[in-house]
C-alpha cells in the first residue's frame, strides 16, 4: 500500500508504538523466570518476533539459547526452559511429552510457557491431563498486532480463516476484539464503525464489551472510521490473479511477514537474500503498486537516474567530493543494490509467468468474471488442471478429471469449497447445454452468444453476477483501458474487474452508511451495522472527510494494498488477521489441515 503522499490526506499515526509496547511487554515476561534460560519458539513465531527482538535484545535478558519448537524431543542442558507459543493443543502436547520425559529421567527444571496473543482455557485443561499443570508458570504476551509497514497492520493468525469460517471455531473473535481495543486505545477514539459479515459484527460486539468495561481517557482522535469486513463477504477477489508487482513478487516468491526470500536467479550471487519490503526500500515503495507491464520501463529510467547521479562526482573538487561521498554516495550505492534485486526479480517472474502461460491464465479468468465464453473456459480448465488454478474450478469444472489426475484425496477439498460456497453444484445448466449447443447450429455466433448469456441464466448460480451488476464490478467490454493512467480501482486485475470489498468501501464512504444497498447486502447474507460511537464513551468532533479510516478485514487479500488511492482527502490503514492470496486460501481448503 503506502503510497506517496497527498496535499489533503491526513498524517499516519506511528504504528511503531505498537512494536515498542510488545518488546517491552515480552522482556518484562522472560525477566519472570530470572537467571539464564533456553527459548524454544513455535516456528510461525519466529518472523514476527525476528521484526520486535532481535537475538542480541533477547540475549541481554538471559536467553541463553534459541530453538525452534518441533515433534521431536528437545536436547537442552539449561536448568529452565521457556516456550514462546501459540495457544495451539498440537504445541502443548509437545512440550507436556518433554516435560514428562525429563520427569522420567530424574532432571528437575523450572518450565514457563509464554502463549501468544493470549491463552486459552483448552491449552490449560491439557496441561492438567498430562498431569503437569502444577509444575508449569504460564504467562500471556499481548502480541496482537504487527505493523508490516506504515499503514499495513496484521494479526498474523493465518489460521483465523479455517477455524472461523471453515470450522465454525469463534475462539480469535475475542482476539480480534482485542486488537481492536489496543488500536482504539493508543490512536482511537473512533468516530464510526462499519460492518458486515458474521464474524464482524462478533469482533465488534467483543470490542464494545471491552471499551465499556476499560476506563476511557480524552485523547486526540488518529483514526476516525472503522471497517469490518468478513473474508466470505468477497472470496472472488483474492481468487483472481494478481498483476501488479507486489502481487506478483508475492505469487512467485511468498512475502512472509513483510519480508521475501530471493534466491541466486534473482541475485546472481551464490546464496539467496532475505530482503525487507516496505515503504523504506525507495525502488519497492515506487512499483509496489504499478501495474507489471508498465514495472520494466520505470526501472529502465530509474537506472538511468541512479547513473547520472553517480556521473555527477565527475568534475568535482576536492570539497564538493567529500560532500558527495558523506552524504550521497551511501545512499546511491544502497539504491542501485535494491535497484538490481527488483530488476533480477523482475526478470524472474517474467520467465515463470511466460512458462505458465500466464497470459492465457488471465484470459479464461476474465471471461468468466464477465460469464462470456464458457465453453471455452471449460475447455482450458479440463486441460490445465493443477493446484496452481484450481481456483478456476469454483466456477465450472469436471471432478472427475481432477479426481483421475490427482486422487479421491481431494474429496475432502472439494467438500471444504463447497462448504464455504465456492463451489456450486449447476446441475440445471448442465441440463441445458445439450439445448445451448443444437440452437446454437441454427444461428450466427454473434446470436449465439447472446443465447449462451440467456441459458446461462436459467442455471443455478451463486450471486456473483447479480453482485457484479448490481455494483458495475466488470467494466463494460470493448473500453479501452489505460493502466499507466488508471481510473478506477479495476486496473489492479488489468481492467478487467473492480475488487468487491473495495467497492462495498467506497459505496458505503458515498452513502455515509448501507441505506439503499440493501439489496447488495440482502445476496452478501446480510449482517451489516453501521455504529456511531456514543458520547457517552468519549467525546468527538464530527468526520471531516480528513479523517484516517482503519480497514480491519477478517481475511485479507495481498491486492487490496493496491486500492485505495482513488479516495480524495482519505488515508486507508489496513489491519488484518494476515495476508492471503490464491494459494494461501486454497491451500487452506487442503485436507492435510484437517
Amino acid at each position: 500500500m503506502a503510497h506517496s503522499a497527498r496535499r489533503d490526506a491526513p498524517e499516519l499515526p506511528d504504528f511503531s508504538l505498537l512494536k515498542r509496547l510488545a518488546r517491552d511487554q515480552l522482556i518484562y515476561l522472560l525477566e519472570q523466570l530470572p537467571g539464564k534460560k533456553d527459548l524454544f519458539i513455535e516456528a510461525d513465531l519466529m518472523s514476527p518476533l525476528d521484526r520486535i527482538a532481535n537475538v542480541t535484545m533477547l540475549k541481554q535478558h538471559d536467553v541463553d539459547k534459541l530453538y525452534k519448537v518441533e515433534n521431536t524431543p528437545i536436547f537442552s542442558t539449561c536448568d529452565q526452559i521457556c516456550f514462546l507459543i501459540r495457544p495451539r493443543i498440537q504445541t502443548v502436547n509437545v512440550f507436556s511429552d518433554t516435560v514428562n520425559a525429563d520427569k522420567a529421567a530424574g532432571k528437575f527444571r523450572k518450565y514457563k510457557i509464554i502463549f501468544t496473543p493470549q491463552k486459552f482455557y483448552a491449552c490449560e485443561t491439557v496441561l492438567e491431563e498430562q498431569g503437569i499443570y502444577g509444575d508449569v508458570s504460564t504467562d500471556e504476551w499481548a502480541f496482537y498486532l504487527l505493523p508490516l509497514d506504515d499503514d499495513i497492520i496484521s494479526l498474523e493468525l493465518p489460521e483465523f480463516f479455517r477455524d472461523n469460517f471453515l470450522e465454525g471455531d469463534q475462539r480469535w473473535v475475542t482476539t480480534g476484539g482485542s486488537a481492536l481495543h489496543l488500536l482504539h486505545s493508543l490512536f482511537g477514539p473512533f468516530s464510526k464503525v462499519y460492518g458486515i459479515g458474521r464474524c464482524a459484527k462478533m469482533v465488534y460486539e467483543s470490542w464494545r464489551e471491552q471499551v465499556e468495561e476499560s476506563e476511557q481517557k480524552a485523547q486526540k482522535s488518529e483514526i476516525g472510521n472503522v471497517f469490518l469486513i468478513d473474508r466470505d463477504v468477497d472470496f472472488v477477489t483474492p481468487l483472481c490473479s494478481q498483476v501488479v508487482y507486489e502481487g506478483l513478487v508475492d505469487d512467485i516468491f511468498r512475502i512472509k511477514c513483510g519480508c521475501v526470500e530471493f534466491g541466486p536467479d534473482v541475485t546472481t550471487a551464490d546464496k539467496s537474500m532475505k530482503v525487507m519490503l516496505n515503504s523504506q526500500d525507495k525502488v519497492f515503495s515506487e512499483i509496489r503498486n504499478e501495474h507489471f507491464s508498465n514495472v520494466f520501463g520505470f526501472l529502465s529510467q530509474k537506472a538511468r537516474n541512479l547513473q547520472t547521479a553517480y556521473d555527477k562526482r565527475r568534475g568535482m573538487d576536492i570539497k564538493q567530493m567529500r560532500t558527495f561521498v558523506s552524504e550521497e554516495l551511501k545512499g546511491l550505492k544502497q539504491e542501485h543494490r535494491l535497484l538490481s534485486l527488483h530488476i533480477g526479480a523482475s526478470e524472474s517472474m517474467m520467465k515463470k509467468k511466460t512458462k505458465q502461460d500466464f497470459q492465457e491464465l488471465l484470459k479464461t479468468e476474465h471471461s468468466l468474471l464477465e460469464g462470456f465464453d464458457i465453453r471455452e473456459c471449460i475447455t482450458y480448465i479440463e486441460e490445465h488442471i493443477n493446484r496452481q488454478c484450481i481456483f478456476l474450478l469454483c466456477n465450472k469444472c469436471s471432478l472427475c478429471s481432477l479426481f483421475q489426475s490427482y486422487g479421491i484425496e481431494h474429496l475432502l477439498t472439494f467438500a471444504n469449497l463447497r462448504q464455504l460456497g465456492l463451489l456450486v453444484e449447476q446441475q440445471p445448466g448442465d441440463a441445458l447445454t445439450a439445448m445451448e449447443s443444437k440452437v446454437g447450429k441454427l444461428v450466427n455466433d454473434k446470436t449465439a452468444e447472446k443465447l449462451t448469456g440467456a441459458f446461462s441464466s436459467l442455471a443455478k448460480k451463486s450471486n456473483f453476477r447479480a453482485l457484479s451488476k448490481k455494483l458495475a464490478l466488470v467494466p463494460k467490454t470493448g473500453e479501452e483501458y489505460d493502466l499507466r493512467v488508471p481510473r478506477d480501482m479495476a486496473y489492479v486485475f488489468s481492467g478487467a474487474y473492480i475488487p468487491l470489498s473495495c467497492k462495498l468501501i467506497e459505496q458505503v464512504l458515498e452513502r455515509d452508511g448501507w441505506t439503499g444497498l440493501e439489496e447488495v447486502t440482502r445476496m452478501l447474507n446480510g449482517n451489516e451495522f453501521v455504529v456511531t460511537v456514543m458520547p457517552f464513551f468519549f467525546s468527538f468532533t464530527k468526520l471531516s472527510k480528513k479523517s484516517n479510516s482503519c480497514l480491519l478485514k477478517m481475511q485479507h487479500a495481498w491486492f487490496i494494498h493496491n486500492c485505495f488511492y482513488s479516495f480524495s482527502g482519505y488515508k486507508f490503514i489496513v489491519l488484518t488477521t494476515a495476508i492471503i492470496n490464491s494459494a494461501r486460501l486454497m491451500e487452506a481448503m487442503l485436507d492435510n489441515h484437517v
